[in-house]
This record gives structure tokens, C-alpha cells and sequence, in this order.
């Protein structure tokens, strides 16, 4: 399986357990210019922008650990473009979910408020 075979994977596993928690998947693979948020899900009034990260090891570090800053920061352009579009003015929020597929075993870790928009 390759990159981006693995990554497609690992975003359907992301939007099945979302949808699974009872989240609304809003969209999936949104784009803002440069910037790419791979789910965009709703939780009652809350928008939740998530990135996911997949791999098939953890030798040099967690997935979640591979969230740049400047990638967190093309998210929250990218989440900003979303809200003006649809007139959001509710909470929002940014989550990594981190994916490990070992052979057949899947390893998910949901992290809610993983960072904040400014702080990055």
C-alpha cells in the first residue's frame, strides 16, 4: 500500500468512527487556497476540523507528532474560509486523530482540542 492509499485508509477509518461517536461528517478533503482540512464534522453546534494522520509504525514517533505548526496553521486558514462560508459564529475546535494499522490490527487515537488556532 502506498502514501496515499494508506492516508485515504486511514481517513475512512477517521469518518466511520466519528460517525460512529454520533459526529456529522460535513465535508471530507475540504480545500481553502493552499490549505487542506481532511474532516470537517459537526457535534451537536460545534464545528470540529480534523486532521488525521496514518502509519503503519510508530519507530520515530506518534502520527499526531508529525502535525506541523505550519500545519496547524494552514488548517485554521483553511477553517476560518469554511466558517465565513457558511456564516459559522459557534464554537469550533481542532482534533487529530492518529492512526496506526500494524497488519491486521488498527490502533486509533481520537485527540479532541489538539491545538488552537494562534497559539501554533
Amino acid at each position: 500500500m502506498n502514501h496515499i492509499q494508506l492516508g485515504e485508509k486511514g481517513e475512512q477509518i477517521a469518518t466511520d468512527y466519528l460517525r460512529s461517536k454520533g459526529y456529522t461528517i460535513l465535508q471530507q478533503n475540504y480545500r481553502a487556497s493552499y490549505a487542506e482540512v481532511d474532516i470537517i464534522a459537526k457535534d451537536k453546534d460545534q464545528i470540529i476540523f480534523v486532521e488525521v494522520k496514518t502509519r503503519t509504525y510508530d519507530y520515530f514517533g506518534s502520527p499526531e507528532e508529525f502535525v506541523t505548526r505550519q500545519k496547524q496553521k494552514n488548517i485554521s486558514f483553511a477553517a476560518s474560509i469554511f466558517c465565513d462560508d457558511i456564516q459559522h459564529l459557534g464554537e469550533i475546535r481542532f482534533d487529530i486523530m492518529a492512526i496506526i494499522l500494524k497488519g491486521n490490527s488498527t490502533h486509533i487515537k481520537h485527540i479532541k482540542d489538539a491545538f488552537f488556532p494562534g497559539l501554533a
